[in-house]
């Protein structure tokens, strides 16, 4: 590595050891085929202040000794890049950017070839160094595809639209209410946001007929029968933060046996929600 490299690469090198307990083993990174799920994509995209699409100018190793929190199998590189796209974000990016990765090497401890390739970067401004970038996690680098910016995009619009479903931190309340019927009534779910909006799913029961249930991010409630499809930012937040089971605390009112429907019913959406699959561990 060049004296002038040198200063720059500590400085970034300290930052990704404050990332590194996040680095996985099994991921999707450039040079290799495997495809990143939905909610690897849409937690990377949440946890960066940065979403640009870069092209490789030169990527120059780091000493091994000098890349704490390293994955074996893994070399950390000083990337220099330019900007193509800035998809999202308000700081402002020069030409050239400049950031550390982490790449897996072959079995001959070569990394991919990276030079004259686009990459969609996960990144923060780094205070006070103009056009240096710190990945939210030590590989969150993705090789460039258009299917991989369409499906990127898709996922960034849903992020920042006005009625964009908040965040869940847990469960509220669970609530069954009887109808007037025998084999009649409705479990209301109360969900914890981290921002106190809004949100809650709806189970209906009607005689004969086996429950259906519809989620709400907002005051109004839930459309039941219309549960949020897959790879859907509201699917993503309730198939993914929803606990298992609803922590003992949640307040419960009524009956033992309307607590335990209200329980049963909670369980069931659980069940019915496709499950939260992801290839960043």
């Amino acid at each position: 590595m060049s004296l002038k490299l040198r200063p720059l690469a500590a400085a970034f090198a300290g930052a990704c050891l404050m990332l590194a307990p996040l680095a996985a083993s099994g991921q999707a990174t450039p040079g290799t085929t495997n495809e990143l799920a939905y909610a690897d994509i849409a937690g990377l995209a949440e946890s960066a202040g940065l979403v640009v699409r870069a092209q490789v100018a030169s990527t120059t190793r780091i000493e091994d000794q000098r890349a704490p929190g390293l994955t074996p199998g893994h070399g950390r590189f000083y990337v220099e890049a330019q900007t193509r796209t800035l998809l999202m974000g308000r700081s402002p990016l020069g030409e050239s950017i400049r950031y550390l990765v982490d790449l897996p090497l072959d079995a001959k401890g070569k990394a991919p070839k990276l030079k004259k390739e686009d990459v969609l970067l996960f990144a923060r401004a780094v205070p006070g160094r103009p056009g240096e970038l710190q990945l939210v996690r030590p590989r969150a680098q993705l090789l460039w595809t258009p299917a991989r910016e369409a499906r990127l995009r898709s996922v960034l619009e849903a992020l920042v639209a006005p009625d964009a479903p908040a965040r869940i931190t847990g469960v509220r309340e669970l609530l069954f209410v009887p109808g007037t019927l025998a084999g009649q009534g409705e479990t209301q779910i109360f969900l914890k946001t981290h921002d106190n909006s809004a949100a809650s799913i709806t189970v209906s029961h009607e005689q004969g007929q086996p429950p259906v249930w519809g989620a709400s991010f907002s005051e109004l409630v839930a459309a039941v029968g219309r549960p949020p499809a897959p790879e859907t930012l509201e699917w993503y937040r309730l198939a993914c933060f929803l606990p298992r089971n609803p922590p003992a605390d949640v307040t419960q009112s009524g009956t033992f046996a309307e607590r335990q429907q209200a329980l049963s019913d909670y369980r069931l959406v659980v069940a019915q929600l496709a499950p939260c699959m992801r290839n960043l561990k």
